[in-house]
């Protein structure tokens, strides 16, 4: 685990500035404190900060292979980098090293851009081919590690492990890209390919990129994507037959380090079961860490416990007060762009924990999208019965009214709050889900930006990311859909984001069993009537796990690693709400409606509505702005 970054000038062989490579290396020191290194061959810079997990002295990064011609940098871990090595070594391929760095290197030299498809593992990496003159570039296929890059009017092409390495170029445009106010609003995050920065970039999950000296941009390609071609889906019994020894395989290969190791166990499901297959894997009593909070109705030690008693894990319980809102300007800084995930808050702290024990910790994320565990699918599935029941020239007429009039009683009793409901009803499925699973739907966003914000946008809509990826599962059931959209965007934008920034900021790894591509490959097939079953939310994964982890934690109501917004709002943060959110900053951008930001806040503190999701995503946004673009600074 590791940062990586890079400079190549497009136009000649001018080398990058060493101090501006040093500048943007040092700002991801937190990513890698053991060490770093620089490499430079004529147009190339290449740049490593180094957290040592596997060979621990002998893989320095930048890394030449043994014939000199292909230099790496990497971030991330190859699981199956041992039978590589061997493979590799048949071939006639010499290693200096233990590790799985090196693995790369000759990979590369093997198999050129198809070494992706021979590495299992999370990655970041670019490789510089000397003899090609080629910059070769690949990010894992689910997208655990980050990977950035923006191409400069200069010529010069940039990469980096955050976006904060890009920003350090004193060339760098910090021009934001409107379209991606109106995605942030959506979803809380910024999509996958794009950044807050209008010339800067994300690459794809399961993509490549090539750059050559002379091009004047890069060439991208998809490697993988997630399966939806299969010919039949897996029986449930099949499920039930094979989950547990197909996971127990993808934590088995996770358990190499060099360091201690060990796993967060939040007291849910996917982190339990996570934790129970370690503890059937290892001899020594896992390494195990929660975070407590000191209101019950948000707190899930409790259930930890239990896995930790039952398979005598040495763990570690922290708790933190549920008024721990003092992270929100830092949280600003490591996510370099807005981010409005406020589980952000514990996970910064169940990370600060565990780096005080282990080098290393496997985490449950991913079985949700998977197995669909959250609550909006059951919801989705609902609302599909009647969108299958009468057509859209239908629908849209009956439901459509209902939606725009219809109050938002967040008062009220669950049954009597249909306005989402009616509104999605009159969509079709695609639609129907962005508007349920947005943080602000497209009315309530139309009001809270202003008319010339809205005007620039041309029409464009944050329903054109899921758009972007629904063709190819229009095949699929509804149930299906939702999930893949979750994958392609969720998934990477939020929750993969929030747990990488998170543990770098400690000098934590994180490894996440779950989302082996192998396991993700098969169970994507499981049938979404066992996946959501009775009601039961992620059902075909507890009923594997019924033998190995108590009833209470497989199916007790979902909390989540929430806090209390809500209470906050109306009590501590009531007067940095209205300072921030009607500050100058805020009002100068020309993003919003000023009316409606004081609404909003007068609502939540009256509490005639629960603005709170708003409201957090609202203070992020101003933190980002006060502090990464210096308004009002």
């Amino acid at each position: 685990m590791c940062g990586i970054a890079g400079i190549m000038n497009l136009n000649d062989n001018t080398g990058p500035d060493p101090l501006i490579l040093k500048r943007m290396n040092d700002i991801q020191q937190h990513r890698g404190p053991d060490a770093g290194d620089y490499f430079y061959d004529g147009c190339v810079g290449l740049a490593h900060r180094r957290l040592s997990i596997i060979d621990l002295e002998g893989s320095p990064q930048p890394m030449l292979s043994a014939c000199r011609r292909a230099c790496v940098v990497f971030n991330g871990e190859i699981y199956n980098f041992k039978s590589l090595h061997q493979e590799l070594t048949a071939k006639g391929y010499k290693f200096n090293t233990l590790g799985d760095t090196e693995t790369i290197l000759n990979a590369y030299l093997e198999w050129g851009e198809d070494c992706v498809q021979h590495l299992r593992g999370m990655f970041a990496f670019a490789i510089w081919d000397r003899e090609k003159q080629r910059l070769f570039m690949a990010r894992d296929r689910i997208g655990i590690k980050p990977f950035f890059y923006s191409l400069l009017p200069s010529g010069e092409f940039l990469f980096g492990s955050e976006l904060k390495v890009l920003t350090q170029h004193p060339l760098f445009n910090r021009r934001l890209r409107d379209s991606t106010i109106e995605d942030y609003f959506t979803f809380g995050y910024i999509p996958e390919p794009y950044t807050i920065y209008q010339n800067s970039f994300k690459l794809s999950p399961g993509h490549t990129l090539t750059l050559e000296k002379g091009m004047k941009v890069p060439v991208q390609k998809q490697y993988w994507d997630i399966p939806t071609d299969w010919q039949q889906p897996l029986q449930a019994a099949e499920v039930q037959e094979q989950l547990i020894e197909r996971l127990k395989e993808a934590v088995d290969i996770r358990l190499v380090a060099d360091v201690p190791l060990g796993a967060f166990l939040s007291g849910g499901v996917d982190s339990s079961g996570v934790v129970a297959l370690m503890s059937q894997l290892q001899s020594d009593p896992v390494n195990t860490c929660a975070i407590g909070f000191d209101v019950k109705a948000f707190n899930e030690t409790e259930f930890a416990q239990m896995v930790a008693d039952r398979y005598q894990t040495n763990h570690r319980v922290e708790t933190v007060s549920a008024s721990d809102f003092d992270l929100i300007d830092k949280l600003a800084f490591l996510y370099d762009e807005p981010y409005a995930d406020s589980s952000a808050i514990p996970t910064y702290r169940v990370c600060q924990l565990a780096r005080k024990h282990v080098t290393v910790a496997l985490s449950g994320d991913g079985g949700d999208e998977l197995f669909a565990g959250y609550r909006r699918y059951k919801m989705h599935l609902q609302e599909e019965k009647f969108r299958n029941l009468l057509p859209l020239s239908m629908r849209k007429p009956l439901f459509g009214p209902l939606g725009s009039f219809y109050p938002k009683l967040d008062w009220a009793p669950k049954f009597l709050r249909g306005k989402t409901s009616f509104q999605s009803m009159a969509m079709d499925t695609v639609q129907g889900y962005h508007n349920s699973m947005s943080i602000l739907r497209a009315d309530e966003r139309a009001i809270l930006f202003s008319a010339e914000y809205r005007a620039g946008l041309n029409g464009y809509s944050s329903l054109e990311v899921f758009r972007r990826y629904s063709d190819k599962v229009k095949h699929l059931d509804a149930m299906k859909i939702a999930q893949y959209l979750d994958m392609k965007t969720y998934l990477v934008g939020d929750i993969l984001t929030k747990v990488d920034r998170a543990s770098m900021a400690h000098s934590l790894e994180v490894r996440v069993p779950i989302l082996d591509h192998k396991f993700v490959e098969w169970a994507f097939r499981a049938p979404s009537d066992h996946n959501l079953y009775n009601g039961i939310g992620k059902y075909s994964f507890k009923k594997a796990l019924e033998p190995h982890l108590p009833q209470d934690v497989l199916y007790r109501k979902k909390m989540g690693f929430a806090v209390p917004l809500a209470d906050w709002f109306r009590g501590p943060l009531k007067e940095r709400l209205y300072d921030g959110l009607l500050s100058k900053q805020m009002s100068e951008s020309g993003y919003f409606s000023q009316t409606r930001l004081k609404g909003l806040i007068d609502e939540h503190i009256a509490g005639v509505r629960d603005n709170s999701a708003a409201l957090w995503t609202l203070m992020m946004f101003e933190s980002f702005l006060r502090q990464q673009m210096g308004v009002g600074a």
